[in-house]
């Protein structure tokens, strides 16, 4: 019987998603890789297996319900539980573009996978995490998401005109305060983690910060006590505002 807590990180087979990934193995965890291509799923399991990590793939595609279900149903039946669902799937979908530039199949691609999918994932896997002695719900989120910081001319954040990413984050900043106040008294934390800009695929490979330091924001709130606070999203530098 398997002991040790269960985790489950949406887009894991690379980038932040594989660090958190290997992050929570590291701290002793099951980890589900869930990956919407299952060969290169596979490949991230392998490379944290032959670290020594508990690593399991499982098909995941976020807007796709019968996937979503599946990976549910898989889990409910080798584990019966889920003690953290990482919500990391997300994508800046091609031509995203200023507010009146940006095309309606673009923008509605960017809620399809940001939004909707972290809804529906998160639906399917309730009742696993409800099984769970202290679950913890963490959702990757962004900068590029903060009124505050968007709103500022004199912030970096104000010349990034994506609105399809940065209004679907912006969304998920929403769903985790609202989820965060359906689940209180329940012993579930949801937050939201901004990682920074890594060098990753999305984030452009000269970024400053390291996938894995990314990966530590949102792991920091995936294992807190259960006095941790819920609703709010940190930035490496701290807080950052809604």
């Amino acid at each position: 019987m398997n002991t040790n807590k269960i985790a489950l990180v949406t887009g894991a087979n690379k980038g932040i998603g594989k660090e958190i990934a290997r992050q929570l193995g590291q701290a002793g965890f099951t980890v589900l890789l869930g990956s919407r291509d299952v060969a290169r799923g596979e490949l991230a399991v392998k490379e944290l297996v032959a670290e020594g990590l508990d690593a399991v793939g499982i098909q995941l595609e976020v807007t796709d319900e019968a996937s979503v279900r599946a990976a549910a149903e898989r889990v409910e039946a080798s584990y019966g539980r889920l003690d953290v669902l990482i919500n990391n799937a997300a994508i800046i979908p091609k031509r995203d573009d200023a507010v009146s530039q940006i095309a309606s199949d673009v923008l509605r691609e960017a809620f399809e996978t940001n939004v909707l999918g972290l809804v529906g994932v998160t639906q399917a896997f309730l009742p696993l995490l409800h099984k769970a002695e202290a679950a913890r719900v963490v959702n990757l989120s962004t900068s590029l998401a903060s009124f505050e910081q968007v709103g500022d001319p004199e912030s970096r954040m104000s010349t990034v005109l994506t609105l399809g990413y940065n209004s679907s984050k912006a969304a998920v900043n929403m769903v985790t305060v609202m989820l965060a106040n359906e689940l209180r008294g329940t012993g579930i934390l949801v937050n939201a983690a901004d990682p920074g800009n890594c060098a990753t695929d999305m984030g452009g490979w000269t970024a400053a910060r390291t996938p894995a330091q990314g990966a530590a924001v949102a792991v920091g709130l995936a294992t807190l006590g259960t006095d941790g606070p819920t609703g709010h999203v940190y930035a490496e530098e701290g807080r950052l505002a809604w």
